[in-house]
C-alpha cells in the first residue's frame, strides 16, 4: 500500500488523519512543520504528501513550492488540507502547486476519495 506524509501541527487533526489512513491500510509517515515535512519528503520519498497549509514558520504553500521545484520530490502528489475556504483560496492552493485541496474540517469519505483519485494519476 502507499507511503503517505502528512504534515499537520494540529495534534487531533494529526491523529483522526493517521487513523483513517492507517484504518486504510497506508503507511502514514508524519511531521509537525514544513521543514521537517520537507525533509521526510527528501529522505523517504513518499507516494503522497497531505499539508496543512497554515503552519508554524514556513507555511504549507512556500513549502509545496519548494517541492514542486525539487527534482527529487516535484512528482509527488500534494493535497492541501485547509480551514481557508474563501472564495480564491482553491485557485491560490492549487497555482502554489498543490495537485487536491481539501477543506476543513476533515471528512474521511473526502479525504479517502481524493487520495485516491491521486495515486491512480499517470
Amino acid at each position: 500500500m502507499a507511503k503517505i506524509l502528512i504534515v499537520e501541527d494540529n495534534p487531533s487533526n494529526m491523529t483522526f488523519a493517521r487513523f483513517l489512513l492507517e484504518s486504510a491500510g497506508y503507511t502514514v509517515i508524519s511531521a509537525t512543520d514544513a521543514e521537517a515535512g520537507l525533509t521526510l519528503a527528501r529522505e523517504a520519498h513518499p507516494d503522497l504528501i497531505l499539508m496543512d497549509i497554515q503552519l508554524p514558520g514556513m507555511d504549507g504553500l512556500e513549502a509545496t513550492a519548494i517541492l514542486k521545484r525539487d527534482d527529487a520530490t516535484r512528482a509527488i502528489p500534494v493535497i492541501a488540507l485547509t480551514a481557508l475556504a474563501m472564495k480564491g483560496d482553491e485557485e491560490r492552493i492549487r497555482g502554489a502547486g498543490c495537485d487536491g485541496y481539501i477543506a476543513k474540517p476533515l471528512r474521511y469519505k473526502e479525504i479517502l476519495a481524493t487520495i485516491a483519485a491521486q495515486l491512480v494519476r499517470p
